[in-house]
């Protein structure tokens, strides 16, 4: 691998992590991130000034451990409103945008404030109280950004649902959510195409549920709607003032959706101190600062997404957001106009910038940082990215970043403190710290795979889920102190580590995590299926998982075409029942899956065999 920064010291001096090096008085990141878990205290005291966070009512203490570390209660007697924060720094520019006209537009903070202030008025006048749960599904748009705010000032909840998923899925979470209104948009904008999002959102809601509907920027054209929903200029309060509900710190501020173990999503709930570490990591490791303009293709309906609002927002950033898809040539001219500096990916919106060209011959020299996570990274191709739009000899950082929706962040990153080689790891999180272990629980070697299990208490760490038990899915089975996570780790020589996809069932996706039963529901769908098992093989030189799928079939056939009949049948289920980002990378046909005593499926043996069939083969 190579190294992708191995900074001077005048770069070093200029970071983030080195103002908190030299206020602690520590000589590297690695005594800095030791201090900042040894220490809890102190660090997340000094971290929360630095971020210009505001409690209306100080805490009597920083964390009452009575309940165990698995529900720890966080700044105890505090009121606070996470979202009232973000508007609380002098940052002239909130937003910068380009719609899907074409049009460039910068929203001031004043202007998003103000917004905000109108959606938090117009809940209250449409009947909604403080603990509603209160759904958006659109892509992320300023308006989105405003509504997500205005739902937390107005001390209800955010339900975060993706809007590329199809209606039944959409249902599942929202009623899970027992959200009472829900914000949508009439379509998405995709190009010359125009993608029906209210329809597929009002088709399967109850009646109790009220819609908002909002145009695309500078369309006009609503659907006919139902009876009760309302048009966003029929919803929207024209008070612009708004006094943010406080809060106490545990209050739920956004539930989130992840992979559930089985088939059914885990209602993740965040809040009003999960934003802190979402915020916190990209302070002290996307290296965000005061002025920096901040883009990260997502949407509100996954983590990411409130992650970019409160890593920007927090620091006195700018988030920059393309209404369009990343892989439109038109975003990398975006990068290049709104001089973004911290620039966040996944590999695979990488690898399509590789294969069609689109991203290459634009001038990116104002990035300074870019960052990677959602699934494992290729070196190869990460190598090519970090010279990409750069004049001639220049590399820019590639900070990896792991962690999930049950953390608000990640515990595992790089940082611009120490050498970091391509598509690694270079140290834990400030704030967080995990170990690696083998099958037998001791310590991995190096060299060596084993599972990640993070160490607790550590702020941001889910303590509830809707519908699941928190306490059991995280912490049964474990060592005292610690808490199971499923992510595999590879041990470096350095001390560093390199990801390996997942240890359980699920896997990362184009940079979603899903589990294997909810893609083998929808593969049986397909005709003539009788079991899948999907697995997720990472490739042998690095990079995300790919979906392997074993079939069993109800008939035996040796149809030379059964095969890619079956793969083809398969991908349109699972975009029908799942949506459009799980890609089928090859179909295994066999008689039988292999199972335990107690009838359980063998996800690791079916990845080891495909692993060393295809090892063998090359």
């Amino acid at each position: 691998m190579s190294v992708c920064w191995d900074a001077a010291l005048a770069e070093i001096r200029s970071t983030n992590l080195f103002a908190l090096m030299q206020y602690t008085k520590k000589s590297s990141y690695d005594e800095l991130q030791r201090w900042s878990v040894e220490q809890p205290e102190a660090f997340w005291t000094h971290t929360i000034g630095v971020l210009g966070v505001k409690f209306s009512t100080g805490p009597e203490c920083f964390a009452d451990l009575s309940d165990g570390p698995a529900k720890p209660k966080w700044f105890k007697g505090a009121k606070l409103n996470i979202a009232a924060s973000c508007f609380a720094r002098e940052t002239a520019t909130a937003i910068i945008t380009k719609r899907h006209t074409g049009e460039f537009e910068k929203v001031s903070l004043a202007a998003l404030h103000a917004l905000a202030n109108r959606v938090a008025n117009g809940l209250k006048e449409h009947g909604h109280y403080p603990g509603d749960r209160i759904a958006i599904v659109m892509p992320m748009t300023a308006e989105a950004v405003a509504i997500y705010l205005g739902i937390v000032m107005a001390g209800m909840t955010v339900v975060s649902v993706p809007e590329s998923l199809p209606p039944d899925q959409l249902a599942l979470r929202l009623n899970i959510a027992n959200a009472s209104c829900v914000f949508t948009q009439s379509f998405i904008v995709r190009g010359e195409k125009r993608i029906p999002l209210y329809e597929r959102v009002s088709a399967p809601a109850g009646q109790a549920l009220r819609i908002v509907c909002l145009c695309p920027h500078s369309e006009t054209a609503l659907p006919t709607l139902r009876h009760g929903d309302l048009s966003w200029e029929a919803f929207m309060s024209q008070d612009t003032t708004f006094a943010a509900i406080n809060c106490e710190p545990l209050t739920p501020s956004n539930i989130i959706f992840s992979s559930g173990t089985t088939g059914t999503p885990k209602a993740i709930v965040w809040d009003h101190t999960t934003p802190l570490k979402s915020a916190s990591d990209g302070h002290y490791h996307q290296d965000i600062r005061n002025g920096d303009v901040v883009c990260w293709p997502t949407s509100l309906g996954w983590m990411m997404g409130p992650w970019l609002v409160y890593a920007s927002l927090l620091n006195s950033a700018t988030l920059a957001l393309f209404e369009g898809g990343p892989g439109d040539a038109g975003f990398a001219a975006f990068i290049e106009e709104a001089k973004v500096t911290m620039l966040g990916l996944v590999p695979s919106i990488v690898a399509g910038w590789r294969q069609s060209g689109n991203a290459e011959g634009y001038d990116w020299s104002a990035l300074r940082v870019l960052s990677s996570s959602g699934e494992a990274s290729n070196a190869d191709l990460y190598d090519w990215l970090s010279t990409l739009n750069q004049p001639r000899g220049v590399k820019k950082p590639i900070i990896e970043y792991c962690g999930g929706t049950e953390i608000g962040g990640g515990y595992v990153a790089g940082n611009l403190l120490k050498r970091l080689e391509t598509s690694t790891f270079n140290g834990p999180a400030m704030g967080t710290d995990f170990v690696v272990l083998d099958d037998s629980g001791a310590p991995c070697a190096v060299g060596k795979t084993g599972e990640v299990f993070i160490k607790t208490p550590a702020l941001g760490l889910s303590i509830s889920i809707l519908n699941a038990d928190n306490e059991k899915i995280y912490y049964a089975g474990v060592a005292p102190g610690l808490r199971r996570h499923g992510d595999l780790l590879t041990v470096m020589q350095d001390g560093g580590w390199r990801s390996n996809g997942r240890a359980g069932n699920d896997m990362n996706l184009n940079g979603i995590k899903v589990g294997s039963t909810e893609i083998e529901q929808a593969a049986v769908k397909a005709p003539g299926v009788l079991e899948a098992a999907a697995v997720g093989v990472p490739p042998a030189d690095g990079g995300p998982d790919r979906l392997v799928i074993f079939a069993v079939l109800a008939n035996e056939t040796s149809d030379p075409g059964t095969q890619e009949r079956v793969h083809m049948d398969m991908q349109h289920a699972l975009k029908a029942r799942l949506g459009p980002f799980y890609i089928i990378h090859d179909v295994v046909i066999v008689t039988e899956l292999p199972r335990t005593a107690s009838n359980k499926v063998m996800h690791r043996e079916l990845r080891a065999q495909y692993a060393a069939c295809s090892s063998a083969t090359r």
